[in-house]
């Protein structure tokens, strides 16, 4: 079986017609884990009832009951809840956590009975886009190792890009689903804000975070995307999604592209040519390409910055040493919060707190977090205002391709990578980011290059429209 050229889609046609057993198709996976891991340190576990969980699929199978992720190998991040497993968003704090209950996204694959492999690294409570900031080692680019994956699904991309599993899911709260699906050549999406459960996902920014699928196309990501989608009752932010398409495929479809934001400082030259390349050949598809302006849209990376921090804060008071999680000695419950925080907790963590503590400090609230909530509001009026004339937004999906690990020092330097994503976070649309081709880094001895991406936002709840241009863009 050529693993590397294996789908969801095909493996769908090959279970069904007995060609290939779910057991022997997860077996596939774990030999490759196994093989790839210890490199690549993709898995911080691999769950030992996968052979199991094949058995109950061929089961379904068998009964002739399949459905489109019945048997299917999946990752999931280390964020996101299965009961009985081990879940410890990739910190100390959490290291031997087992989660008492299921996010309901795993529990819709579940019930279609897809097998989960194992859960998968990123970086802290997914602060990062590096995978750097894992308490666990970093997770390495399985397209040149010396590399980083991207984060903070990091782990997700990875073992999609390097076999080790047939399609994840990761959560993206600026950027961390695409950002490393762009580092490792593979298909990411953030899908409407409310438009897939938050229940049973660590809350890091809970006004932007997103679970999210990665896979090798954009017909598979189609398929997580509708398994995991819909309105829960545990979720108050959740959304009822239509259950019609409002995409009419005989119009032709404007492509925005804000050439303004393109000209700032920081957009690697290797970018900027590939993505000129891709606005060609989307044009060359039957596309129309319109200039826009979003005037407000260079100030998203601030907001962010400054929403998502005061957010962390909030969020990451609940790990306090008492209720769960890793506990210090101290010789008072003031002592004991401060050790466990101060041990627990990796150095990105920290910092994030205390900015986030500090924007909504007395004094500096109204300065810092209320007029970064404004201005949220002026740029998802821009954005709003922008799909009156166009369907889709394209940009870059990194300012530069993955950078070799240890190599920024700074974090301004690593918070700058999020500068395209972002602001469909801010603004609560779905965005996808595609791989658009490979660059060479010279000096580096490598058969292929880094892979590169480019990303498309759209109106809420417009994902089809965004599977429709990736699949042409792509060739599927």
């Amino acid at each position: 079986m050529e693993i590397e050229k294996l789908t969801i889609k095909e493996a769908r046609k090959l279970l069904d017609s007995k060609q290939l057993s779910a057991q022997e198709l997860s077996e596939n996976y774990l030999k490759n884990i196994e093989a790839k891991n210890k490199d690549l340190n993709v898995y911080l576990e691999v769950y030992d009832d996968v052979l199991q969980q094949a058995e109950k699929a061929q089961k379904i199978i068998n009964d002739g009951k399949s459905k489109d992720l019945t048997g299917i190998p999946l990752a999931i991040k280390d964020n996101i809840l299965i009961k009985g497993k081990r879940v410890s968003g990739a910190s100390k704090i959490l290291e031997n956590y087992k989660a008492t209950y299921t996010a309901t996204a795993t529990q819709k694959l579940i019930d279609q009975g897809a097998v989960f492999l194992g859960r998968v690294n990123m970086d802290e409570f997914a602060m990062g886009g590096s995978t750097e900031n894992s308490a666990f080692g970093v997770t390495k680019n399985p397209c040149n190792p010396a590399h980083v994956a991207g984060g903070s699904s990091g782990g997700s991309a990875a073992a999609v890009s390097a076999q080790m599993a047939l399609g994840a899911l990761g959560s993206d709260t600026g950027g961390s689903v695409r950002e490393p699906a762009s580092f490792c050549g593979v298909v990411g999406l953030k899908p409407t804000y409310g438009s897939v459960s938050r229940y049973g996902l660590m809350a890091m920014g809970s006004s932007l975070d997103i679970i999210g699928p990665i896979t090798k196309t954009v017909s598979d990501a189609e398929i997580i995307f509708n398994a995991i989608k819909g309105k829960d009752v545990f979720d108050s932010t959740s959304i009822t999604f239509p259950t019609s398409s409002a995409l009419k495929k005989e119009e032709k479809i404007t492509i925005g592209v804000p050439y303004h934001i393109l000209e700032q400082e920081g957009i690697s030259e290797d970018v900027r040519k590939n993505f000129d390349e891709s606005v060609a050949k989307i044009k060359d598809l039957g596309f129309e390409i319109k200039d826009i302006k979003l005037p407000n849209i260079d100030k998203s990376l601030a907001i962010y910055y400054i929403i998502m921090p005061a957010e962390v804060s909030s969020n990451m008071a609940r790990f306090d040493g008492i209720r769960y999680g890793f506990s210090a000695d101290g010789a008072d419950l003031l002592d004991v919060y401060e050790k466990s925080k101060g041990q627990g907790f990796g150095k990105e963590v920290r910092r994030r707190i205390l900015l986030g503590t500090y924007v909504l400090s007395s004094g500096y609230y109204d300065t810092y977090y209320g007029k970064a909530m404004s201005a949220r509001k002026i740029i998802s009026k821009e954005f709003a205002e922008a799909f009156k004339n166009v369907d889709a937004i394209l940009t870059p999906t990194t300012p530069s391709p993955a950078w070799k690990i240890g190599e920024k020092t700074s974090p301004l330097e690593s918070y700058l990578i999020d500068i395209f994503t972002v602001t469909a976070n801010i603004v609560g649309a779905p965005a996808i980011s595609l791989p658009s081709g490979f660059v060479k880094i010279d000096g580096e001895d490598q058969s292929v290059g880094l892979p590169l991406g480019i990303q498309f936002m759209s109106p809420h709840m417009s994902e089809d429209l965004l599977f429709y241009i990736g699949k042409k863009f792509l060739g599927e």
